[in-house]
């Protein structure tokens, strides 16, 4: 069975930076694009950042050249490097493999528990 276990989220103040990691299983994981979600209270999850089998990352306009997403096969996890946050990517924040392509992509998995990210003065 799949399991997606994400870590690393706090509290930081603006132009802080956060670390994520996400450790899957249950996946043959080298062969999957993995990407990183984000949900903030009242609003839809929204993809923003994903990393081909390859290692090609794609991003979601409102992150990038602040977030940096990249992939550890021996290890079965997928970072994000969060840089400059702002208030507005305070979210929950998810992983998960997906299918298809930037635009069309779906995720293939049940979710795991998230972690919190909070960016607040």
């Amino acid at each position: 069975q799949v399991q997606l276990v994400e870590s690393g989220g706090g509290l930081v103040q603006p132009g802080g930076s956060l670390r994520l990691s996400c450790a899957a299983s249950g996946i043959i994981f080298s062969i999957n694009t993995m990407g990183w979600y984000r949900q903030a209270p009242g609003k839809q999850r929204e993809l923003v950042a994903t990393i081909t089998r390859g290692g090609t990352p794609y991003y979601a306009d409102s992150v990038k050249g602040r977030f940096t997403i990249s992939r550890d096969n021996a290890k079965n996890t997928v970072y994000l490097q969060m840089n400059s946050l702002k208030p507005e990517d305070t979210a929950v924040y998810y992983c998960n493999s997906v299918r298809g392509s930037w635009g069309t992509y779906t995720p293939l998995n049940s979710w795991g528990q998230g972690t919190q990210v909070t960016v607040s003065s």
